[in-house]
């Protein structure tokens, strides 16, 4: 996270320069990866509404960026709705919810509080293999018959509560280099395509139902039948138009709420 709990805010109300690591260029913009470190301290309640942000200079000597990246990533939250530019005080988190894009949709957890308030999960990677795909499979990414193809299963934990566990296929080919241990699996895996693989998602089809629990479900979110389920079926497509992931989501709503805006 961008900001410690301890040292998130001066007396002042002026916001600590953030603990991150100095930026180096892989795949992605320097502007990008800065934006997700302000926007993690921001929507994860590290700096509070009202919060005044360190100046651009001091930003991008933390960060190890050109003013100029800073600069940009500052007028891309303030389009957003995070931050306001105020001419006497300077770049102000505004405490309103941000205008939702997909680079909020994949970097957050999309089940919510009952009040509508942003939770973030921790990931546990249970399983992670690269066998060949099944034909249904191979269509479905636009791959060649037999093509390899990247499984992974995870489970979410909400305050050590089992919440969702997702099923992914990713297409292997594309991946050279991802993670061969579970536990070197990244958290935020859509935005590790991107960082890594240049790999940016663009549009999602989801069909959403709801089912009772299975025995998988039962023994994974420690439901006790009957229970329910809310089942999510994914496919999503970078931003050249092909198919990327395939994601299967299955989540117990007992205490939270679906929400996805994406506009």
């Amino acid at each position: 996270m961008p900001v410690n709990d301890e040292n998130a805010r001066a007396q002042d109300g002026t916001a600590t320069e953030p603990a991150v690591p100095r930026l180096s260029a892989d795949t992605a913009p320097l502007y990008e990866m800065v934006k997700r470190h302000i926007s993690d301290a921001i929507l994860m309640g590290k700096w509070p509404s009202g919060t005044v942000l360190p100046s651009e200079v001091s930003l991008a000597q933390s960060f190890g960026v050109a003013v100029g990246t800073v600069r940009r990533a500052l007028f891309d939250l303030a389009t957003e709705g995070l931050l306001a530019r105020r001419r006497k005080t300077g770049t102000v988190v505004t405490g309103r919810s941000p205008h939702q894009t997909l680079r909020f949709f994949f970097q957050y957890f999309r089940l919510h509080g009952r009040d509508g308030a942003l939770l973030r999960s921790q990931a546990a990677v249970l399983s992670l293999a690269v066998e060949r795909g099944s034909p249904e499979e191979c269509t479905a990414l636009d791959l060649t018959r037999g093509a390899p193809v990247l499984r992974l299963r995870r489970v979410r934990r909400i305050d050590g509560r089992p919440i969702m566990h997702d099923r992914f296929i990713l297409p292997a080919p594309r991946l050279p280099g991802f993670p061969d241990r579970p536990e070197d699996v990244p958290e935020l895996l859509y935005l590790h395509l991107f960082e890594r693989y240049g790999i940016r998602i663009s549009a999602v089809r989801e069909q959403v139902t709801a089912e009772l629990a299975d025995t998988e479900d039962c023994a994974l979110l420690a439901l006790t039948p009957p229970a329910a389920v809310l089942a999510i079926d994914e496919i999503a497509y970078d931003q050249a138009g092909t198919p990327t992931i395939l994601a299967q989501h299955r989540a117990t709503t007992a205490d939270h709420c679906y929400i996805n805006e994406v506009r």
